[in-house]
């Protein structure tokens, strides 16, 4: 994801790559792997490394340890930030209001960047209030550290709110007793609602949400089959964070829905 965004800030005819930050690449490699000229690029492997005079707006997509390290430091130096990495907590949201409600800084925390995910989380809110049941499975490439994603505890979460805001209950928990196989109906998410987590080569983030009504179902289903999907995103939420005061969740309110 780090290379996809530092080819799309290249590839952007109003934006400039100034500084790579990862301990695990030399600037030659990252040069090569993004397609781009060295210039003034600057690679280094600590945030600490780099002077924020020469930043706007700083992109982290790293995993929650870091990401916070990167809200502190960007919050202290002033640099808007949008951070698209998964595991940040109810806490974590809570400090990042704190500190940059008062600051010169902005920041953004964005649990997908893909468009198509926003849609599909605004369509199960919508729909929420009107079935009997739900559960999400969420699909992701293996090497993803965190289960269940992000996106699908935001899903879970807003299909809660959804309900809550009708004036309704938590949907009716299965009456299912006896479980052959531990973790067979998934995980407990937000407002009582089953996850399952899928790890298989060859994927790269999909989502299914399935509805169920009397003798009816409804599915609402969002694929990304590349990396790419996630950067017009990265973009907007890129160009838009330095006129967005104070936090952002997620990319509705730059979208509009």
């Amino acid at each position: 994801m780090g290379k996809e965004v530092c080819r799309a800030v290249t590839d952007a005819d109003d934006l400039d790559l100034v500084a790579v930050v990862d301990p695990t690449i030399e600037e030659g490699s990252v040069v090569e792997s993004i397609g781009g000229s060295s210039g003034s690029l600057v690679a280094v492997g600590n945030l600490n490394e780099v002077d924020p005079s020469g930043i706007d707006v700083a992109v982290d997509f790293t995993h929650a340890s870091q990401a916070r390290e990167s809200l502190s430091w960007c919050a202290q130096n002033g640099v808007h930030v949008v951070v698209g990495t998964s595991g940040l907590t109810d806490d974590d949201v809570v400090w990042a209001r704190q500190h940059f409600s008062s600051g010169s800084a902005n920041a953004m925390l964005i649990s997908n960047f893909a468009i198509g995910a926003v849609l599909l989380m605004r369509l199960c809110e919508i729909a929420a209030p009107l079935m009997d049941g739900v559960e999400i499975v969420e699909l992701h490439h293996d090497a993803k550290r965190d289960a269940p994603s992000g996106t699908a505890m935001q899903t879970a979460a807003r299909i809660a709110a959804a309900r809550a805001t009708a004036g309704l209950d938590e949907f009716v928990a299965d009456p299912a007793s006896l479980t052959v196989v531990d973790g067979a109906r998934g995980g407990v998410g937000p407002g009582g609602i089953r996850i399952h987590a899928v790890r298989l080569p060859g994927l790269v983030a999909h989502e299914e949400v399935v509805f169920g009504a009397l003798g009816q179902s409804l599915t609402v289903r969002h694929d990304s089959y590349d990396r790419k999907s996630f950067m017009p995103g990265v973009l907007l939420a890129t160009r838009r964070v330095s006129d967005t005061p104070g936090l952002t969740l997620g990319l509705e309110s730059l979208l509009g829905v």
